[in-house]
């Protein structure tokens, strides 16, 4: 290809795809290197470039333990614990396949692990888990399920949507939100998916006010109470997206807000969370889904399973209600397998094609193991470790002269989020010469960091750059340094002075990182901003 990517759907990228049609096809798709499995299943995104190895947000399929990764709220590269897990799940497939069939493994295999994501997170058994390649594909899951229930023609109100990933200003209007799906589909972006021939409007919420801060929570409230209210006078359902966390780390609306709108309007207004960034706690997330709520998740953000992973979570009334309104999934033909769905889904699978999708099942497994493992530090640790290296990055980005952090939420009094109320997003503007850098130079400088000409230096990884508006409305970029559950996991150690010691190497890298981002402020080459692409979409 001209722009140097090596295209996934080809034979050496899509292993799956190009031998299900062989005799056998199915099982020797899983032979392919682990490489090539854990990238496959997925769109565009998961592309990877020839020339470095990684995809456009710099991550690749094989864990890097010499990279300072702190770009978990766009993604991050495969650990040597995702690793092995997905090996191990492969070799357990193989082993069931000889006897039951790879289909029929693989389906037990799906359903065991939507079980094993309910006891990660502390989910009653009720809990229905559909699976996706992403939280983007999650969002078309969401809106077939709400148009079970409000009609072919309904609004879509878009709490955040200035901070959420750049696909959502298409899902929120039933559109197809890239050129190929993860099922190896050509489809045209910005049209309307299969079956959704009636109108579905979009309502954007912004979270920033344009002039260099957020909008109060208590006004956001009163925006999106006034978003829902007009929509529904109009006579339009609504599917209400309610953002906890934005990719700036913002929360909204309030807790108390869902819940009027709920009562007010028990039919007419379905409410979605996206938690996609999965910035929340259990305790958190049950009690979304005990007010009856769905709830978006990945396990590639926080967790930092390898990109992409997604699921829709929903309460068992919500579930029985979609059930007897037969949700139409024709729009997801193109986009997901019967096996995403579960087994009690009986119409809704039967509207879907056959067969595995071994990549983002693979995705999950390393999930799984991340989620696994962050859950087995003590609560104690892991509150102490967040705070710590929190009041590290905000007081040494409050230091330099050539950055600025970003307003940060204040936690709510009767937050549920225990740890991760905290923050774990930490946004900055770079200034250059007294002036805010624009988005371009930030991609620049994002780009340098994670492929850096010195080969002695370390790669360092942050989240995608996004767009800011400071105080004069003047658009500029800004970069995300986040702070992950890999970080909690891998400092921890029963011993306090290594457990210690990790910390404090976790510090060092965050001074490392930060370092190195004044460096690219401070020494500029002749030819900036470099004119080489910046990869896809923010997400």
């Amino acid at each position: 290809m001209s722009n140097g990517t090596l295209p996934l759907p080809a034979a050496e990228q899509n292993p799956a795809a190009s031998r299900r049609d062989q005799p056998g096809g199915v099982l020797r798709a899983l032979f392919a290197p682990l490489e090539q499995l854990i990238v496959s299943g997925g769109d565009s995104r998961l592309q990877l470039d020839r020339s470095t190895g990684a995809n456009g947000y710099f991550c690749r399929p094989a864990p890097c333990p010499d990279t300072l990764e702190f770009s978990s709220s766009t993604a991050t590269s495969i650990s040597q614990r995702g690793y092995d897990a997905a090996s191990n799940a492969r070799d357990a497939l193989m082993r069931a396949a000889i006897s039951d069939g790879i289909e029929s493994a693989f389906d037990d295999r799906i359903e065991a692990m939507r079980s094993e994501l309910r006891k990660q997170l502390g989910l009653a058994a009720n809990i229905d888990v559909i699976f996706s390649a992403s939280g983007t594909d999650a969002q078309l899951q969401a809106l077939h399920c709400g148009r079970a229930l409000l009609g072919p023609s309904f609004s879509n109100v878009v709490v955040g949507a200035d901070q959420t990933g750049s696909g959502t200003v298409f899902t929120a209007r039933g559109q197809h939100f890239g050129e190929r799906t993860a099922s190896d589909h050509v489809v045209t972006k910005g049209a309307l998916l299969d079956g959704l021939s009636a109108q579905i409007d979009s309502v954007a919420v912004p979270l920033g006010n344009g002039y260099g801060g957020f909008v109060g929570d208590t006004e956001l409230d009163a925006k999106v109470y006034d978003a829902v209210e007009r929509q529904t006078f109009a006579r339009r359902n609504v599917l209400l997206h309610a953002m906890d966390c934005s990719k700036l780390g913002y929360r909204a609306p309030s807790d108390e807000l869902l819940l009027q709108i709920a009562a007010r309007w028990p039919r007419e207004v379905l409410i979605a969370i996206d938690a996609c960034q999965m910035r929340l706690s259990r305790r958190q997330i049950a009690w979304y889904l005990d007010a009856g709520f769905m709830v978006l998740i990945t396990g590639s953000k926080f967790f930092t399973g390898p990109p992409f992973s997604g699921a829709l979570l929903l309460p068992p009334a919500l579930t029985k209600r979609i059930l007897q309104a037969g949700p139409d999934l024709t729009g997801l033909k193109v986009y997901g397998q019967q096996s995403d769905w579960p087994r009690h889904w009986h119409g809704a699978r039967a509207q879907l094609p056959a067969g595995p999708n071994f990549g983002q099942w693979l995705r999950w497994e390393a999930a799984l193991a991340e989620i696994a493992g962050y859950f087995a530090v003590p609560d104690t640790f892991r509150q102490q470790a967040l705070r710590q290296l929190g009041n590290d990055i905000a007081q040494r980005i409050d230091a330099s002269p050539h950055l600025q952090l970003l307003p940060q939420q204040p936690v709510a009094a009767t937050s549920r989020n225990e740890e991760l109320a905290l923050p774990t997003i930490f946004a900055f503007t770079l200034k250059r010469d007294g002036a805010a850098l624009p988005v371009a130079a930030c991609k620049d400088i994002h780009r340098k960091l994670a492929l850096p000409s010195d080969p002695s230096a370390a790669p360092c990884l942050l989240g995608q750059p996004v767009e800011w508006h400071q105080d004069d409305g003047g658009a500029c970029g800004v970069l995300r340094l986040c702070l992950s559950a890999r970080h909690i996991t891998d400092a921890w150690s029963s011993d306090p002075a290594h457990a210690e010691a990790q910390l404090g190497e976790l510090h060092q890298q965050v001074a490392t990182t930060l370092a190195r981002v004044e460096q690219q402020l401070t020494h500029r080459d002749d030819n900036e901003p470099s004119k080489e692409s910046h990869g896809p979409r923010v997400q």
